[in-house]
């Protein structure tokens, strides 16, 4: 029972002190304050120790020589660079799930996901967002594991944790984002045809498509970065990006 809630501790502050930083809740040139974090987030500070270190391993946090940490920013050619290498990694799970045959399971599961994001997209009365942000995250988390490679999956979840760098990244501003709906569709046909690429084992095919797809969070980076300042209350990790 200790170790659950120890574990549990971690998890609210990891949770938590993430929200808080992508949420630009605190300045990028300060000293994360320790104490009052602690007795913000109703946590001792072992716990958030460990949720820090685990933030600094995301590159969410920087260490301070003269001891802490504070909160890493980032310009905008380091979010393009992350969301280029998701890019690539997710390209190269996908040529390797083509070249070796995925699993059939797994290839059911994506489908299943792929008629869910279907049924977000055509709900009666408009887009069922939430479950488009849930289901769009599972295929992506399938399309990790589709190599069958443990190197890959883990370095999609490592990259995937850099602020604005992931598959849902920009779907949370989704009423800043012009034609939005429109892009989501273009999303989803990108992905039928990746997953047919899969299916028919054509390996450049589906790493093209990957990249590809990635890219669409480049496009939806580069037009929030020309807007103007409030659009970063809207989208979780844009305050930590610098224009410069």
């Amino acid at each position: 029972m200790e170790a659950k809630g120890r574990s549990s501790q971690f998890e609210k502050a990891l949770l938590e002190l993430r929200s808080l930083i992508l949420g630009g809740a605190f300045d990028s040139n300060v000293r994360l304050p320790e104490t009052a974090l602690a007795e913000r987030l109703e946590i001792s500070r072992t716990p958030l120790r460990q949720a820090m270190d685990r933030l600094i391993e995301e590159g969410l946090l920087e260490r301070i020589a003269t001891g802490g940490c504070k909160v890493a920013s980032f310009s905008v050619r380091d979010i393009i660079d992350a969301i280029e290498i998701r890019g690539v990694i997710e390209g190269t799970a996908a040529r390797l799930a083509a070249e070796r045959g995925a699993d059939p399971r797994l290839m059911a599961q994506a489908e299943i996901e792929l008629e869910a994001i279907d049924m977000a997209l055509a709900r009666p009365g408009g887009l069922d967002f939430a479950a488009y942000v849930r289901h769009n995250a599972a295929f992506h988390k399938i399309l990790s594991r589709l190599a069958k490679s443990p190197i890959i999956e883990r370095e999609v979840d490592r990259v995937t944790r850099l602020p604005l760098a992931s598959p849902s990244a920009f779907l949370q501003g989704q009423e800043v984002i012009p034609d939005f709906q429109q892009s989501l569709t273009r999303a989803q046909r990108q992905h039928r045809e990746l997953f047919s690429a899969i299916r028919d084992r054509e390996g450049a095919r589906a790493e093209a498509l990957a990249r590809e797809h990635a890219r669409l969070a480049r496009e939806n980076l580069e037009y929030l970065m020309r807007g103007d300042s409030s659009l970063a209350d809207k989208v979780p990790g844009l305050a930590l990006v610098s224009a410069n």
